[in-house]
């Protein structure tokens, strides 16, 4: 489970209502709910991984199957916003450019370049932990607070369409963001500690202001794929981070 998109977009966007394209916004009530959604994407991932170690096979390859459930267990969603955005960011001259860019399903050399290194990122993280608790540990905060900056950042950043989901999603409310982001907190702060809670905290504010400047420079706002972006650079990030403190 997951949110629904823009019609071309591949991020996600609105509420933890199903996978795919197609699916039909429920309200913004749930959008606060988004890192719960993350936390069992991560905690179903560290089952593969925990049975992949139970059956001897090395780090390297479970760290691999534990990618590859998360990217069907969302439909790869994110990955394929980030390719997009990295793609329409990258390839485009004007916005109108970029934008249809961003719709082609087609992945270009900017997105392949994006999309591998994040796979490269999060499977070397991931690898290097070892331990099925450490890697447990990482996944589930790594996926649950990566989406607790969407909904915040949907509130900040104006959507870059005038039509589409994104658009007819409207901002999320105040409540739903801050449920959102106090939940992600609480899983850095369990996780990683709360010394450590504050450099995942800061790694996230860093990330979500770095892309609402770019995405308002290039497109003039958001869409769905660039939140999908946003979770794949904030959760390659949280990756990292964990290497440093599991």
């Amino acid at each position: 489970m997951d949110v629904s998109q823009d019609p071309g977009d591949a991020g996600e966007v609105v509420v933890p209502t199903g996978e795919g394209n197609g699916a039909r916004p429920s309200g913004a009530v749930d959008r606060w709910a988004l890192p719960i959604a993350g936390a069992l994407i991560g905690l179903i991932a560290a089952m593969v991984y925990s049975l992949a170690e139970r059956l001897h096979i090395p780090p390297t390859a479970a760290s691999v199957l534990a990618l590859a459930a998360t990217a069907v267990l969302t439909g790869a969603m994110h990955e394929d916003g980030l390719a997009d955005t990295a793609d329409g960011f990258g390839g485009g001259r004007t916005r109108e450019r970029k934008l249809e860019i961003m719709r082609d399903s087609r992945i270009g050399t900017f997105g392949a370049c994006a999309l591998g290194l994040s796979l490269l990122l999060r499977w070397s993280a991931i690898a290097a932990l070892e331990d099925s608790r450490s890697v447990a540990i990482a996944l589930i905060v790594a996926h649950g607070a990566a989406r607790a900056t969407l909904p915040a950042f949907m509130s900040l950043v104006a959507p870059a369409r005038g039509e589409g989901l994104s658009s007819d999603a409207g901002q999320p409310p105040p409540a739903s963001v801050a449920i959102a982001l106090g939940l992600g907190i609480v899983a850095l702060a369990i996780g990683f500690g709360m010394s450590a809670m504050l450099k995942g905290v800061a790694a996230l504010a860093a990330i979500g202001l770095l892309l609402t400047r770019l995405a308002q420079r290039q497109i003039g706002g958001q869409t769905g794929d660039v939140l999908g972006a946003l979770e794949q650079t904030a959760e390659a990030t949280l990756l990292l981070l964990a290497t440093t403190l599991l």
